[in-house]
């Protein structure tokens, strides 16, 4: 242990420029001029995994963007530990609110700026690095293999037929994850769920072709006035989600669960301060930590229709859009609430307007047992790293492919997130704490010796 941490010292300055390296790979999965760009970045990985010290490292196509394949079999008897993540990354729009170049990495004030920093190619690099230290000190006490994908921030329209097609190949005892956050490096905490999702799409169309506003205004229906109205009435006084049936299969979180998660530390006016807000908004009846953890939520991701550019235009227009997402909590079902979503905005919509609705892409959430070995190999390096047990807290975010993983692999998935809910994620300028970055690869070691030896 004292050879990791020497090496890892050495090493650290190499360690962050090769991932700002891949930081300027614009690895935008969701924009099609940037295929070649998804290429140019799945062999960077592959190549980073060979330098690590993996025995193979493979580069598989898809109908999509390629997946990364590598792994470092040490001996068939020991567990093998299967490492997920991904090297796509979110749109970095809009482009004028970043502070520096999105893909033009910057460190400043102990924080590396660029897309993808913190989600999820910093967190997915540690693990890169952690095997590096390990076998560069020759003492990796597990087998390891890593599935690294590139369609993630789409998805993962792919990756179940490539997991079906390798379960040989991705056979292993446990799964663990770097794509989520903890409180803090004073609090550390673990995820011990993530929230699934259900994301549409609705247009709303009114006249066959955009009118003069003085001409037909008044006598027309106006699809931006219809559809505002529509997603105004999906949540009533108490922002309590108003579509029948949507919280029928919604598992009531404890008192228990609920104590635990009144421990973890918030500061109301800090949290507010960092967001740039008056006040705080959600469900009534629960705290913030529990709106973002154990509630189901609908949101609106976009919405766009008639003239938008510059000066004036007086224009009726014939359609209306936006994009709208449900977070999932257990046991709620994706297909379940696209389908509720989906009628109950048809039923809303007044005679005056057609619906059209898309589907883009859901997932399921995802529970870990905090009695599992590799939770408690987890919580156990945190503790050998930080000086204090992690909380286990629920995350807010979505990790589509976890019920999949289990499905189809029948092993246990372990969330072992370095990065803050302030980290900007999908947002301008996001950023990662340089210190929650040598602290990922400085622990994960400690994963693969306890997972080990449990």
């Amino acid at each position: 242990m004292n050879d990791w941490k020497e090496y890892q010292q050495k090493n650290k300055d190499r360690f962050l420029n090769e991932l700002i390296a891949l930081l300027r790979i614009p690895s935008v999965s969701a924009r099609s001029e940037h295929k070649d760009d998804m290429l140019v970045c799945a062999e960077a990985m592959k190549q980073k995994l060979m330098d690590a010290g993996v025995d193979k490292a493979e580069v598989y196509k898809t109908a999509g963007h390629p997946i990364v394949y590598g792994e470092k079999i040490m001996d068939a008897s020991k567990p093998t530990v299967l490492v997920y993540g991904h090297y796509d990354v979110q749109p970095p729009d809009p482009l004028e609110l970043w502070h520096s170049g999105p893909f033009d990495p910057v460190v400043k004030d102990g924080k590396l700026y660029a897309r993808g920093s913190a989600d999820d190619k910093g967190q997915v690099y540690m693990h890169v690095k952690a095997l590096e230290t390990m076998t560069a000190t020759n003492s990796l006490p597990t087998n390891i293999k890593f599935i690294i994908e590139g369609e993630e921030e789409v998805g993962s329209p792919n990756l179940a037929t490539f997991v079906k097609e390798h379960k040989d190949l991705l056979k292993a005892d446990v799964i663990l994850i770097s794509d989520t956050s903890m409180l803090s490096l004073d609090t550390p905490s673990m995820d011990v769920g993530v929230r699934g999702l259900s994301y549409i799409e609705i247009e709303v169309t009114g006249p066959d072709r955009d009118l003069h506003s003085g001409v037909y205004g008044g006598a027309v229906a106006n699809p931006i006035t219809i559809l505002a109205q529509m997603i105004a009435s999906l949540h009533d006084e108490n922002n309590h989600i108003t579509i029948p049936g949507f919280y029928d299969d919604v598992v009531e979180s404890s008192d228990e669960e609920r104590k635990l998660m009144a421990e973890a530390p918030f500061d109301e006016a800090a949290y507010k301060k960092d967001l740039g807000i008056k006040a705080l908004w959600g469900e009534k009846g629960y705290t913030t930590n529990e709106r973002t953890g154990i509630r189901p939520t609908l949101e609106l991701n976009g919405i766009w229709g008639g003239y938008t550019g510059e000066g004036s235009k007086t224009v009726l227009p014939s359609k209306a859009h936006a994009k709208i997402s449900c977070r999932l909590v257990p046991d709620q079902n994706s297909e379940v609430i696209t389908e509720l979503l989906i009628n109950h905005l048809k039923k809303i919509a007044p005679d005056c307007v057609a619906v059209k609705t898309t589907v883009h892409h859901g997932g399921e959430p995802y529970m870990t047992p905090i009695e599992s070995k590799g939770y408690k190999a987890a919580a156990k390096a945190i503790e050998a790293t930080f000086g204090k047990a992690p909380i286990p807290v629920r995350g807010g975010g979505s990790i589509p492919i976890c019920s999949l993983f289990e499905h189809e692999l029948g092993i246990k998935i372990i969330f072992m997130g370095f990065g803050l809910d302030s980290d900007n994620l999908h947002s301008p300028n996001e950023k990662y704490d340089l210190a929650n970055y040598y602290k990922g690869i400085e622990t994960i070691p400690y994963f693969h010796k306890y997972f080990a030896e449990l």
